[in-house]
This record gives C-alpha cells, sequence and structure tokens, in this order.
C-alpha cells in the first residue's frame, strides 16, 4: 500500500501548531508498516540547505481558471519519511504560511488551491493507493480527486473545524471549480466558498483527532455553522485521539534540557526547574511552577486566564507563559509580568524553550475552550508534569481527574468541568494543595510517564481504515 500525506506544515520544515507535529509523527509511525509519502509546500522561508533539499527532475503545470502555474518539485528526508516539497511562485512567496499581523493572506484561496491540485497529480504520477489530507488546506484534493483521479481512496481529517477556509463567491472562477459544486451540499456556506466542506463532502472517510471532538463538532457549540452538515456525513466519520513524536519528546535524551531526567534520574527535574526560574527571575523555586505554552487567542482559554491573573498572582506559586498572538492580551500580560516577581512572559514561538518550560514545570495549565486533540497535555505527561485541563475534546480523552477511578484514561490532572475565571482558581487552588502532598504529587507525576502518548495505537487504527479502503 503506498500512502499520500498531504498537509501545508510539516516539523520541522514549518510549524505554526499541532498540525506540523502530527504531520511528522504520524508519518514517521505509519511508515513502518507501509509506503508513506509526505508532502507540503516549499515556502520560501525554508532553508533548503539545511534541510538538504535537493530539486526533483520532474516538473509541470496546472490550471485554475484562466491561469497556468509552473510547478517544481524538491525532496528531503524526514526522520525516514521522504517528503516531497511543491514549489510555486504564488504558493511559496511568504514569510508565514497562512497570513502576517493584518490578517490571512488574501491570495490564500489560490495558493492552497495551487497545492491541493498539485497533490492530486502527485497521487497520480507516484501511484498511490490512499490520499490522506489534513485540514482545510487540502481539502479541495478530495473534489479534484473525483474529477482526476476517481479510484484514489481519500480520508481526510479534521484538526480544528474553526478554521474552514471562508473565501467570496468569485473563488470558484479563480479556482476554476464547476458551478454544481456550488451548492449547501457541496462547498457554498452563506453565500461563499468554505474548503472545509470540500474535505468531508468529497472524501471517503473523515476523522478527527480525538474521539469526544467527533461527538463535539456534531453539536451547535463546536460545530461552528457546520454541525448538521457533518450530521450528514457521521456515517463515515471517525474519532482516533493524537500521540505526540515520543523520541522528539523524550525527557530522558531530549538535547534542549539542561538536566535530562526519567524515572530513575526524577531529581533531575527540579534541577531544570531551578536553572528556568533562575534564568527568568523568578523568585522562590521552591514554590511550584506553573506554565501556559501556547497560542494567545479566545481559543486556548487564555482571555479566562487574564480575568483570573489579579487572583492568581497573590498566591504563592511561579507562573510562566510562553506564546505569541492577540495584542491586546499580549500587552495585559507584558504589564503583570512587570508588576510581579512570580510572573514571567516570553512572547513567540520557541520549540527549545517549550521543550525546557515542560521539563522545568510542576504543573501545565490548559484550560481551553475547545480542544480538537491537543498535544501540549500529552507532552506534559510524558515529562512529568501534572496538567490542568477543561473538559472537552482530546484532553477529556487524554487526562481524567485525579479523583477519578476510571482507569480507561491514563494520564492524571486536574479537571475543570467548567470554564470561567473561579474554576481556573479553584483548580490552581486544588493543584497547589496536591503539591504540599509531596509523595502523592510525586506518584502522580511518575505514573504520568508511563502513559502511553506515542502514536502507535493510533496509527494502528488509521492503518485499519486505510486498509479497508483499499
Amino acid at each position: 500500500m503506498k500512502l499520500l500525506f498531504a498537509a501545508a506544515e510539516i516539523f520541522p520544515y514549518a510549524k505554526t501548531g499541532g498540525l506540523a507535529d502530527v504531520a511528522q509523527a504520524l508519518p514517521t509511525t505509519l511508515a513502518k508498516e507501509i509506503d508513506v509519502l509526505s508532502v507540503m509546500p516549499l515556502y520560501d522561508f525554508i532553508d533548503r540547505e539545511k534541510f538538504a533539499l535537493t530539486a526533483m527532475n520532474e516538473s509541470f503545470q496546472i490550471t485554475l481558471g484562466k491561469d497556468i502555474y509552473e510547478i517544481s518539485l524538491f525532496e528531503g528526508m524526514n526522520q525516514g519519511v521522504r517528503t516531497l516539497f511543491v514549489y510555486e511562485a504564488t504558493l511559496c512567496h511568504c514569510i508565514t504560511p497562512y497570513g502576517n499581523k493584518n490578517g490571512d493572506y488574501l491570495s490564500n484561496d489560490i495558493r492552497f488551491g495551487i497545492f491541493s491540485k498539485t497533490v492530486v497529480i502527485l497521487a497520480q504520477m507516484f501511484e498511490i493507493d490512499v490520499l490522506h489530507l489534513n485540514d482545510w488546506h487540502t481539502a479541495l484534493s478530495a473534489l479534484w480527486a473525483k474529477e482526476i483521479l476517481p479510484e484514489l481512496h481519500v480520508i481526510f481529517t479534521i484538526h480544528n473545524l474553526a478554521f474552514q477556509g471562508h473565501f467570496p463567491r468569485e473563488s470558484m472562477e479563480r479556482l476554476g471549480l464547476r458551478e454544481h459544486y456550488f451548492t449547501p451540499e457541496g462547498i457554498e456556506f452563506w453565500g461563499g466558498v468554505n474548503c472545509m466542506k470540500a474535505g468531508i463532502a468529497y472524501s471517503d472517510v473523515v476523522t478527527t483527532v480525538s474521539p469526544t471532538y467527533a461527538k463535539e463538532i456534531m453539536l451547535p457549540e463546536f460545530g461552528c455553522g457546520l454541525e448538521g452538515f457533518i450530521q450528514v456525513h457521521s456515517p463515515k466519520l471517525h474519532g482516533i485521539l493524537n500521540g505526540i513524536d515520543t523520541v522528539l519528546f523524550d525527557p530522558l535524551i531530549d538535547p534542549a534540557l539542561p538536566k535530562n531526567y526519567g524515572l530513575e534520574k526524577f531529581t533531575n527535574k527540579k534541577k531544570n526547574k531551578i536553572l528556568f526560574c533562575e534564568e527568568h527571575g523568578l523568585r522562590d523555586v521552591q514554590k511550584p511552577l506553573i506554565v501556559f505554552i501556547g497560542r494567545f487567542t479566545e481559543q486556548k482559554g487564555l482571555d479566562v486566564i487574564i480575568e483570573a491573573l489579579p487572583k492568581l498572582l497573590t498566591m504563592k506559586f511561579n507562573f510562566a507563559i510562553l506564546g505569541e498572538g492577540d495584542e491586546a492580551m499580549a500587552e495585559t500580560l507584558k504589564i503583570a509580568s512587570k508588576n510581579h516577581d512570580n510572573f514571567s512572559i516570553q512572547f513567540g514561538y520557541d520549540e527549545s524553550l517549550s521543550h525546557r518550560m515542560y521539563a522545568a514545570a510542576d504543573l501545565l495549565l490548559m484550560p481551553s475552550r475547545f480542544e480538537p486533540c491537543g498535544l501540549n497535555q500529552l507532552i506534559s505527561l510524558r515529562y512529568g508534569t501534572i496538567p490542568i485541563v477543561n473538559d472537552v475534546g482530546g484532553l477529556h480523552d487524554s487526562v481524567r481527574d485525579i479523583d477519578d477511578t476510571d482507569r480507561s484514561v491514563c494520564g492524571q490532572g486536574i479537571v475543570l468541568s467548567k470554564l470561567s475565571s473561579n474554576a481556573i482558581v479553584r483548580s490552581v487552588k486544588r493543584a497547589l494543595q496536591l503539591f504540599t502532598s509531596t509523595k502523592l504529587f510525586l506518584k502522580i507525576s511518575k505514573a504520568n510517564m508511563h502513559c502511553d502518548v506515542s502514536f502507535e495505537e493510533s496509527a494502528k487504527s488509521y492503518l485499519k481504515l486505510y486498509r479497508k479502503l483499499v
């Protein structure tokens, strides 16, 4: 069986969020069993020399609407997986994959239309059996596959339904899409084009990145306007919990850590905490250290954290945040960090620093409003850092409350039943009380490190779906 795995970002070449991590780790695991080929755009910011990318002899043209685009191909190896890179100037001339501080690029319909149509041509060129698409950036491939390569089996994974690829009606002509697709049963959505709908409507199988999220997206609260449409296609919907790359995220060998540690050298975790607190000006390293790592958005519950911040910062713990996003949120956090010596804020994306924070922290705060899967909590389990999470999506499937006796979920933490600033304050108080019970806290931390957060089980589920199709 030959699989083509298509994504707009793959770690380490490009990363804005969890999609990139999954697009690296899942194909790596699948490659143990089947022939896997990955593909992504070759954005201009990717260092071709650093990653030893080489040009391929194959080049071709594609047509979208009235325009012709010249496609060049490059290739490299990523954790043993052959990875193809699509280069076309309109698609790749950018400093970030999707947009800048002013918002999404206005040309994203054409950019990812180019990528999506190219993916289908590549499936034809490499005689692919199963095409695995990820999120709206690749969703139009499902539509074009039905036209160009109807025998191709297509799986579409929804990583985050909140991002759907909405474009004006005029995109139909720019993309060269046939008018019969512009219906409520197709890709029409409130008078415009919805790329996500193409992936859902025209693929053979639809998956989400956790079982609970698969149920949630059929409800108005989480369906982002597509709940009815997804209900229609629910017979082909499956929820499969993500994992992480347990080699990349392994505190015993992680090169980013000042002190490596594991179950047998667990005291080194505290040494990482001491070093981190000293580096970031956090006093009294004996206090518990709580971290938040992620985008500054309402999805991640950062607005609720900010609302709770005045009470949180009077409590006896150190708090460190790493992330970027909403400028108003960032400014509020910046002011708070200047006025409190138990609060540290680092802006931007820093992969190495995030690893050091997982290792240093006693607790991870992750009160997401919705969370299709979430990888932070899985990484925290791997690093013996106890998560504080909201009871939604993949967080529900991967973390159970310390008072919950249900053993079907391995990871333990503090679970909010409802998101509010008061609930966050109460949960942090519970976490700090747990921290004072040293033996119990240590027992839970070490037990979490035993949890299987790899992609092994997830890969088995995907392989079962692939084989049913073929």
